[in-house]
């Protein structure tokens, strides 16, 4: 890991992205080297959310080359929004299979094809 990556890990804030972190969001990035702008990022521009377990909560996800960064936040009495908790997870790509569709209209084809021998 580079100079400036871990740099960037040391450095938190508390108010970063003018949302609030939690101590534990905090210190789970440092343990997981995951940078707080990319945690920001995944919260404010999510691929995909869902519900959290905790009520309220919503956990946001967004793939970054291979990594996926889960970020789990809520809002406050204040309608604050508050980072509960982050982690990462390798994702292995595989390659898309066939939509059902493309496929369906592949056997169609071949049917016309066959008929007009």
């Amino acid at each position: 890991m580079s100079f400036w990556k871990i740099l960037k890990v040391v450095e938190m804030n508390k108010n970063f992205g003018g949302i609030i972190w939690t101590n534990h969001a905090l210190q789970r990035l440092k343990e997981r080297r995951i940078s707080q702008s990319d945690a920001w990022a995944t919260w404010r521009r999510p691929q995909q959310s869902r519900y959290a377990r905790e009520k309220g909560a919503w956990v946001f996800h967004r793939i970054y080359n291979n990594q996926k960064i889960e970020v789990v936040a809520k809002k406050n009495e204040k309608k604050e929004w508050i980072i509960l908790s982050v982690w990462s997870k390798e994702v292995i790509k595989t390659p898309k299979s066939e939509s059902f569709l493309s496929f369906l209209l592949k056997k169609i084809l071949l049917k016309i094809k066959g008929k007009k021998k």
